[in-house]
């Protein structure tokens, strides 16, 4: 098991495996979730798919096994920023406006992490292990960037596993009902990690 930050500057390195997240993206949103979202060429992906993003793959050799997506909250392509602003203004459908109880941050030190999965093909028996190493690797290209915080919708159930993951999380909002799932909007501390 390998887990890579993935980015449009060195994604040739790594053949396959940028287009392969995409494609493992399309298989956990638009097939098993339902989700009404573009795809091309059997890959899923949305405007904050730009070169500001990082993606990072936990892979078994070019076999996705989870993935998530890093987006800083300075971005902006067009009318969008980032998925929980654009949300909070107005231009996504699918997810409520009231997502957050603040104005959403523009700040170079907070990251918003977003299309988080695990594949539906990952062994339940390491399904676990493979979590922990997306997250560890999440938390670290978040450093890496600079960020002292991350901001992203996930899971209402996170205050089980949180705790087991390390993580310093707070909520950020409300528990919503979209999309078919219970979610909440959360707030991940990384500025005491930094060390």
């Amino acid at each position: 098991m390998q887990t890579t930050t993935l980015s449009f500057a060195n994604m040739h390195n790594h053949g396959e495996l940028l287009a392969n997240l995409f494609r493992a993206r399309r298989q956990s949103f638009i097939v098993q979730n339902g989700w009404d979202l573009p795809e091309a060429d059997g890959m899923e992906y949305d405007q904050y798919d730009t070169p500001a993003s990082r993606w990072i793959a936990v892979h078994d050799g070019l076999e996705i096994l989870a993935g998530i997506r890093l987006t800083p909250t300075t971005t902006r392509c067009g009318i969008y920023s980032y998925m929980i602003r654009d949300a909070q203004r107005g231009l996504l459908e699918s997810i409520p406006r009231d997502l957050i109880d603040f104005e959403a941050p523009v700040d170079p030190h907070i990251w918003e992490s977003s299309r988080v999965f695990v594949s539906h093909t990952t062994p339940m028996k390491i399904r676990r292990m493979v979590h922990a190493h997306l997250i560890m690797e999440m938390t670290k290209a978040a450093r890496d960037l600079g960020a002292t915080r991350v901001i992203g919708i996930i899971p209402a159930n996170w205050p089980r596993w949180a705790s087991r993951c390390n993580l310093d999380i707070e909520p950020a909002g409300r528990i919503l009902t979209f999309e078919g799932y219970e979610s909440q909007a959360v707030w991940v501390n990384l500025a005491e990690k930094l060390h």
